[in-house]
């Protein structure tokens, strides 16, 4: 009688357990986008330009915490286990800023929020132009995608000079493979492409004459 009655409790407590068990949810996990963009020679303060990253747009589909993954032509994956640890179109904003910053050989790029009041770091001053950004930058992405071996991005983006009106215009298309699989893959190859995007963006600024080739 005793070992049955042992027997029962023991049971009782396995069930506890068990449903604690299942009723524990899985744990997310969450990404950030990293520059990898080649460091250059840091330039003079009496040469180097003032760049801002003025605005990012991205697909609605896209900006939201959850990672998104194409699985066909007309379907596509929201994991809400696997999400942003900061919002995507501010993880953007920063690493497009970080990779600029290095290939123009600035110790900084400013940042703008996207209500257009500007956060920046302390700004130097440089000629007649003193106090203002040299190159405001305005980036619109089209798309953000990955699929199971690859993603995509594919930007428009304007460079606007504080000191004439012209503005430069140009198409930044990315194709990246994962290279792996995990998700942590997938989040690497979208910062290697936006790294492709920050290069020809570098590169159009150069061909202003802002920074040395």
């Amino acid at each position: 009688m005793k070992t049955r009655h042992w027997l029962i409790i023991a049971l009782v407590c396995w069930v506890v357990a068990a449903l604690a068990g299942c009723s524990r949810s899985p744990r997310a996990n969450f990404y950030i986008l990293e520059p990898t963009a080649k460091a250059e020679t840091a330039l003079p303060a009496r040469k180097a330009p003032t760049v801002a990253i003025a605005t990012i747009t991205l697909p609605e589909i896209v900006d939201r915490p959850q990672l998104v993954v194409r699985v066909d032509g007309s379907r596509v994956d929201i994991l809400e286990m696997h999400r942003w640890a900061e919002p995507l179109k501010s993880g953007i904003t920063r690493l497009l800023a970080e990779n600029l910053s290095r290939l123009l050989g600035l110790d900084h790029v400013s940042l703008s929020s996207q209500n257009n009041t500007e956060t920046r770091f302390p700004i130097r001053e440089f000629g007649d132009n003193k106090g203002e950004t040299d190159y405001r930058i305005f980036v619109d992405i089209r798309r953000f995608e990955s699929t199971a071996d690859s993603v995509t991005i594919d930007a428009f983006w304007t460079i606007r000079r504080s000191t004439q009106e012209s503005q430069k215009t140009g198409r930044s298309q990315v194709h990246e493979p994962r290279g792996g699989a995990g998700y942590e893959t997938l989040v690497s190859a979208y910062s290697r492409a936006l790294a492709g995007v920050s290069n020809d963006i570098a590169r159009a600024i150069r061909t202003e004459g802002a920074a040395p080739r």
